[in-house]
């Protein structure tokens, strides 16, 4: 019975996972399809500033939250952070369904981003915990479809807003979380509760809050990691905020119909490049020390052409064969952050070290939403959406250079 539980139970923690994920992404998604239904309401939104301003706040608290939530992943209970993450963030979309002004709608938003920052290092360094270096990018591969089915589902919020209201769009998302992490508590174990037994001869190792930090702030690699993970990322937070309204402009077409026709597009790309950038990078790695590296640049180059196809594209075949190769591209790249820290960082540092790259990762996001929502009142999203193109093939060059990893897993040496 201890050996099936071994064997099923990580596929388990990643099926439960899966969902918390989708959630995740669901509840900050579907803002970004919503502004038309919203600003009749709320009248600030009629500015596609103020509208970056409220999508940008999210990205700001999440990022300074990311560092403390990985400090807390790697000193507390990871599944009592996950229930916690998910149940204030599912609380916080259903009162936003209250909300009647944009200030009550940016405090909400910030508040959602504090929230949501806990999950990520928790979950994905409870996963890399319960799975080997041979299924280890598969299963962060599978967790990360439920990110992009959860991008897809919030696309439909102006779908949904339309046919009822904005207002019991966030009420229902937001009750489905809350009810979700009472089912985590029943069925989501932390590591030692499964595979290890309790130890009363000697206590655990403390590790000082900082010393990891200071550690790792003196090699080469960990800054060549925060690049290499903060600059894909202004494509990628710039496709979850703004190709619903890149997909309308270009395209000429309702934001109902282009919401969730863009996150559509890309998360069934996203969720075929995940899954075979995983299966390919856990065999790739057991030949050759750098295969993870050279999955994640493969998924990187894929998205440099699909780039230019949705900044200078203005008819259909070019708009949705640049998502489709965007999101397929990326999938590969999003599958490999986590294994690929795992070949630098040991388990100890592994929850600090992803929140400080989801830092990185969402202030990049932060910036390019803000900019974009310039560049949309000015004209020139398509361009500039293009330009990121430049900075993707920088990085990818940097990556290949100078990230050279010794082990598979930092455990094994």
């Amino acid at each position: 019975m201890k050996l099936e539980n071994r064997t099923i139970y990580p596929w388990v923690v990643v099926a439960l996972l899966w969902v918390v994920a989708l959630l995740n992404y669901m509840d900050r998604q579907m803002l970004s399809t919503m502004r038309d239904a919203m600003m009749i309401d709320i009248t600030e939104l009629e500015s596609a500033a103020n509208f970056g301003r409220l999508m940008a706040i999210f990205l700001w608290t999440y990022g300074l939250m990311s560092p403390v939530a990985g400090i807390i992943a790697d000193k507390i209970s990871r599944k009592w952070l996950i229930v916690s993450s998910l149940f204030v963030w599912s609380l916080v979309t259903l009162l936003m369904g209250y909300a009647t002004s944009f200030d009550q709608l940016y405090a909400l938003r910030a508040l959602m981003g504090l929230s949501e920052a806990l999950y990520i290092p928790a979950g994905l360094s409870l996963i890399a915990d319960f799975h080997s270096n041979k299924t280890r990018s598969l299963a962060v591969g599978i967790h990360m479809t439920g990110l992009y089915t959860g991008q897809a589902i919030g696309g439909f919020g102006a779908t949904v807003a339309k046919a009822y209201s904005w207002e019991a769009t966030f009420h229902w998302f937001g009750i489905v979380g809350v009810i979700y992490s009472i089912i985590l508590i029943l069925f989501l174990r932390d590591k030692k509760t499964v595979e290890q037994p309790v130890k009363t001869e000697k206590p655990t190792e403390r590790i000082p809050i900082f010393k990891g930090l200071t550690m790792l702030a003196a090699n080469v690699w960990f800054w060549v990691i925060l690049l290499y993970f903060a600059t894909p990322s202004l494509p990628g937070w710039a496709t979850k905020n703004w190709l619903p309204t890149l997909f309308s402009s270009n395209l000429s077409i309702d934001m109902a119909h282009a919401g969730p026709m863009s996150t559509i597009t890309i998360a069934v790309s996203s969720f075929i490049g995940v899954i075979l950038g995983g299966i390919l990078s856990d065999k790739w790695v057991q030949k050759n020390i750098k295969g993870r590296i050279y999955t994640g640049a493969i998924g990187l180059g894929l998205t440099i052409p699909s780039l230019l196809f949705l900044g200078f594209g203005h008819n259909l075949p070019m708009i949705i064969g640049g998502a489709l190769c965007f999101g397929f591209g990326y999938g590969m790249f999003d599958a490999n952050n986590m294994p690929i820290l795992c070949q630098f960082v040991s388990s100890k540092y592994r929850g600090t070290v992803y929140g400080i790259m989801n830092m990185t990762g969402v202030f990049a996001g932060a910036f390019i939403t803000n900019l974009l929502g310039k560049s949309t009142d000015s004209g020139t999203l398509g361009t500039d959406f293009a330009m990121l193109s430049i900075l993707v093939f920088i990085v990818l060059c940097v990556q290949l250079l100078f990230l050279k990893p010794k082990v598979a897993n930092m455990e094994e040496s």
